[in-house]
């Protein structure tokens, strides 16, 4: 009895001290008209600091003292002309902290740290609640809103947010245009942020007047360089049944977040009981190599539904009957003389792929609804995503292909006609289901701005952005309906990576920016792949299709003609695109050539079919923001490493530094690399093997070239 009223006297001590603590807060902002609140990360050198001046919602940040984002403001307006940014009171706050390590599924690291401190402050307009809570990290700050049900808002559509980044008019930005024509599929421009706009973006990078809509905005991740020498990247995280943000210019190196709207122009998202924002993150480096290092945006992300069994999800690599079509323009989608999705070719390019250990083969064009003039405005003949072409036999060629421990890699292109896919989904998946097919690559290419149509029921129709939050909502659709039937989607035009891959680990990849396709049939110019590893690929994996080693005299003007196009290169060397496996992360990786352009070089074939997909860690070795980068990964279910490098136009030399292997211990390396002679315009196909064993020691280096738009790759096997 004496230990049990011990127990109720600590007990009531504690929620004593307890409510002390939670109503602290209260009395001293009742006390006080200084609502200044303020957290540091936990390392203590990135500084977020809040404030209310005159009822408006502000914030800065800073790292070692220097400004990252000057005072800035931060709110929403919701349809009833509800101002949740102005004459607003703070009622309370909380601070935190959160440790952890998690274990992800597949990805670049086998184990991921989420440190960080939180500030959650609880406002009020009126009799209007709401939420801001910001997360800081040693590699950034996020911040996001939340409206909660509540019977004084009678509307919860947003018409728009106004969160600002204020940085300096003498920052520098890596950007590609939104509300334009092509969604993400642009070079990068390079420019002071005041001078985002589609004017410069024409006159300096691409015309694109021709085909815009709306106003001057820059899409995320947006990299910026600032004046005082940190690197930021600007992104969201978790974006889900809202619109995607765009960054608007303001002047003067304010940035303001500019959702894409509804079809009226005026809703940009569409809510019925509550509002919750996706994060706003910063990302903040002390250089580019320290920028590709961060998991701040799976961090930002939650771990899937404990319910949800996704153990049947899978990284691999895949062949496709792709390349003939897009690249070396031999063949066609739609019915011909030279159609390539027939059982004889598909069969052929089964037993190559069998034979040298891929995972799956894409085919491309099996389906009714391809025709000649299908690309790319959204009209025309809707494609059937259940009914092959006479050629073109499913059942036959899945059973080929399992027999050989090789599965079909499904692919359904939509047009952009989304009603259409969405009336077929369903018996879409039970097919391939049946068929054992694991993976499916969607498309969405429809080129026009602001061009999808929507049918209503009343007849009418509108039309939608790609990047609104209809385009939003049907891309989550697909992906659980796709999980319903342990299906793994990677998406060519997709909506941009939040790192909803973390909760919905079958959204296994995507594009989302110029890929190979455009050096198939245009160009994408030398300096392009440097630029991908410090801008798109700071949001997650991208389905970029490496791995093309017929590099010149590879294009048939058309199908039939014998006739090759001389002026078309893919602007690369052979060693380079055995460095982009490395370079660039996707847990699903295409060797994306022809059988018979590998087998003129089986021995740089080896290093594709030896490569991992699924990583332990990654070092970057080095790199300059569009210039160069090299990185080396372990093997996640081996002690073997993988390094790539790849250069812009500016051939180089490197002596890396490999004190990231084991000291002491000895490796074989595996060296693919360029010759002196090599070039990317001139002699891109030359290289060279080199192997070398070393006993690794503090001082040890290796010695590495690198021709102009050249690369290397090496694999290094512990002895």
């Amino acid at each position: 009895m004496i230990i049990d009223s011990f127990k109720l006297f600590k007990y009531q001590i504690m929620r004593f001290f307890r409510y002390i603590f939670l109503t602290l807060p209260l009395f001293l902002i009742s006390c006080s008209n200084n609502t200044e609140q303020s957290i540091d990360s936990p390392d203590g050198k990135i500084k977020l600091v809040f404030e209310i001046v005159d009822g408006e919602l502000k914030y800065n940040v800073k790292k070692n003292s220097q400004q990252i984002v000057n005072q800035s403001s931060l709110g929403l307006i919701l349809q009833d002309n509800l101002n949740l940014g102005k004459e607003v009171k703070l009622k309370n706050f909380e601070v935190d902290e959160f440790n952890e390590t998690w274990t992800p599924l597949y990805g670049e690291f086998s184990k991921i740290k989420n440190h960080y401190k939180s500030l959650t402050l609880e406002l009020n307009k009126g009799d209007v609640d709401f939420k801001i809570t910001f997360r800081v990290y040693n590699d950034g700050v996020a911040f996001k809103y939340n409206v909660p049900k509540q019977k004084s808002i009678k509307n919860y559509n947003i018409i728009d947010e106004f969160t600002e980044f204020n940085l300096s008019s003498d920052d520098t930005a890596w950007w590609i245009p939104a509300f334009s024509y092509r969604r993400y599929e642009f070079l990068y421009a390079e420019s002071k942020i005041d001078k985002i706009s589609k004017k410069y973006f024409s006159e300096n990078v691409e015309d694109i007047s021709y085909d815009t809509l709306g106003i001057d905005a820059a899409h995320t991740p947006l990299t910026i360089k600032k004046n005082n020498g940190y690197l930021i990247s600007i992104h969201e995280a978790n974006l889900e049944d809202y619109s995607s943000m765009t960054l608007a210019p303001k002047g003067n190196g304010s940035l303001e977040v500019e959702l894409y709207p509804w079809s009226d122009g005026i809703t940009k998202v569409k809510l019925d009981s509550q509002i919750v924002s996706p994060w706003r993150y910063i990302q903040i480096a002390d250089n580019s190599s320290e920028l590709l290092m961060s998991n701040i945006i799976l961090n930002l992300n939650d771990d899937p539904d404990p319910d949800e069994d996704y153990s049947w999800v899978k990284p691999g690599k895949y062949m496709g009957v792709w390349w003939e079509m897009i690249g070396t323009n031999e063949s066609t989608w739609f019915q011909s003389k030279y159609h390539a999705a027939n059982n004889k070719k598909v069969m052929s390019y089964l037993d190559f792929a069998s034979k040298h250990n891929f995972d799956g083969l894409l085919v491309e064009g099996w389906n009714k609804g391809w025709y000649s003039e299908w690309c790319c405005s959204g009209e025309g003949i809707p494609f059937s995503f259940t009914e092959t072409f006479d050629d073109f036999d499913i059942e036959l060629l899945s059973n080929y292909g399992l027999k050989k421990d090789i599965r079909l890699v499904g692919h359904h292109e939509t047009g952009g006609q989304i009603q259409n896919y969405e009336n077929q989904m369903e018996d879409a998946f039970k097919m391939y289901n049946k068929y054992g097919i694991k993976n499916i690559k969607t498309g969405y290419v429809n080129d026009v701005s602001k061009n999808i149509k929507v049918y209503n029921e009343d007849g009418s129709v509108s039309k939608e952005w790609h990047h609104g939050q209809y385009m939003i909502n049907h891309f989550q659709k697909v992906i659980d309906n796709a999980a319903k039937y342990n299906l793994m989607i990677k998406t060519h035009e997709p909506i941009k990576d939040t790192g909803l891959r973390r909760k919905y680990p079958n959204f296994i990849s995507r594009e989302g920016a110029k890929g190979q396709e455009f050096n198939g049939f245009s160009s994408n110019g030398v300096n392009h792949a440097t630029d991908l590893p410090f801008t798109r690929l700071l949001s997650g994996p991208m389905d970029y299709t490496p791995g093309i080693f017929q590099l010149n005299n590879f294009r048939y003007t058309e199908p039939g003609s014998g006739v090759i196009d001389k002026n078309a290169i893919v602007p690369s060397t052979i060693a380079k695109e055995l460095g982009l496996y490395v370079v660039y992360y996707s847990p699903m990786q295409m060797a994306a050539d022809l059988p018979e352009h590998y087998m003129k070089h089986p021995e740089a074939f080896e290093f594709i079919k030896k490569v991992p997909v699924d990583w332990d860690s990654k070092v970057v070795l080095n790199s300059s923001i569009s210039e160069y980068v090299t990185i080396a990964r372990k093997d996640k279910n081996s002690d073997n490493w993988y390094i790539g490098g790849i250069t812009d136009e500016i051939e180089r030399n490197f002596d890396l530094k490999l004190d990231f292997l084991e000291i002491g211990e000895t490796y074989d390396l595996l060296i693919y690399k360029d010759r002196k002679t090599t070039h990317w315009k001139e002699n891109p196909m030359e290289y060279e093997i080199e192997k070398i064993r070393l006993k690794i020691n503090e001082s040890s280096k290796l010695p590495i070239f690198l021709a102009p738009g050249g690369g290397f790759a090496v694999e290094a096997i512990k002895l």
